[in-house]
């Protein structure tokens, strides 16, 4: 059974950091995108970051750029999420997202969901 594991949120003050992780008992891990999205309470889930299977490229939304990054550890099976200089419109439910096109070797989709780890900014 597919899992995605994320850890690392909590309670930081505003400027704060803090570095999320997901851990994935993936097949093949290194054939997957990675994700990371948010969803507020009240708002839509949006796409926070995302990085390649090999991490080559990495792409982020407008709001986050220049204070987060994602990175990925293929051997480990693990992708992440440092946070910096949080801002109070930080605050949401955090989740990693992984997903692989139709491939010559596996022609289902593949689209994973971890539970989400809740992120709080506030002094």
């Amino acid at each position: 059974q597919v899992q995605l594991v994320e850890s690392g949120g909590g309670l930081v003050q505003p400027g704060g950091s803090l570095r999320l992780s997901c851990a994935a008992s993936l097949r093949l891990f290194n054939t997957y995108a990675m994700s990371w999205y948010r969803q507020a309470p009240g708002k839509e889930r949006e796409l926070v970051a995302a990085i390649t299977s090999t991490g080559g490229i990495t792409n982020y939304a407008d709001s986050v750029k220049g204070r987060f990054t994602i990175s990925r550890d293929n051997a480990k099976k693990t992708v992440y999420l440092q946070m910096s200089t949080l801002k109070p419109e930080d605050t949401a439910v955090y989740y990693c997202n992984a997903v692989r096109e139709r491939t010559s070797y596996d022609v289902t989709r593949r689209d994973y969901w971890g539970q989400g780890t809740q992120v709080t900014v506030s002094s």
